[in-house]
């Protein structure tokens, strides 16, 4: 059976948004600076739901269909809250040939998360990505840059344990 990725509802703070109205403003008159307000208020929020590309549109005077479209160009930039912690499981030819997509499963299964998503609990984002340059190592993923090499399915439990809470 499929899980559904959870839906996070917007939960900015009056002190979040003027912090962004702040960058906004110090802005104001630069018409190459999506990008750079885009990337702050990422630091602010710690992604870029619609809510905050709305008031980056009206600020800037231009329409939420260009925000979304460099928000949406640009990896750098999320659309999803991410949990505290990131894990980031390579599915590069290499590791996956080595059962990544095996760890990805089991990943899946006991966080009750699917790739891409964030657990109900806020705690945990899986990603699946493509190669990480450590094919020396594979399997391989990172949990915030921590990295975890010459995996097998039995040793996800106990990596996950280290990062409870």
């Amino acid at each position: 059976m499929a899980k559904s990725k959870t839906i996070v509802p917007f939960n900015g703070t009056a002190e979040q948004e003027a912090k962004l109205r702040g960058v906004l403003d110090s802005y104001k008159n630069d018409n190459s600076a999506l990008v750079p307000i885009l990337q702050e208020a990422q630091d602010i929020y710690g992604y870029l739901p619609i809510e905050v590309q709305t008031i980056i549109a009206e600020e800037l005077g231009i329409s939420l269909s260009e925000v979304y479209s460099t928000v949406s160009f640009y990896a750098q930039f999320t659309l999803n809250p991410r949990g505290k912690y990131h894990i980031a499981c390579c599915l590069g030819t290499a590791c996956y040939v080595r059962g990544a997509g095996n760890i990805v499963d089991k990943i899946k299964e006991l966080l009750s998360v699917e790739v891409d998503a964030t657990t109900a609990d806020g705690l945990y984002t899986l990603e699946a990505c493509r190669c990480i340059g450590a094919c020396g190592l594979a399997p391989v993923l990172t949990i915030n840059g921590d990295v975890y090499g010459r995996l097998t399915v039995d040793d996800i439990p106990g990596i996950l344990e280290k990062y409870k809470g």
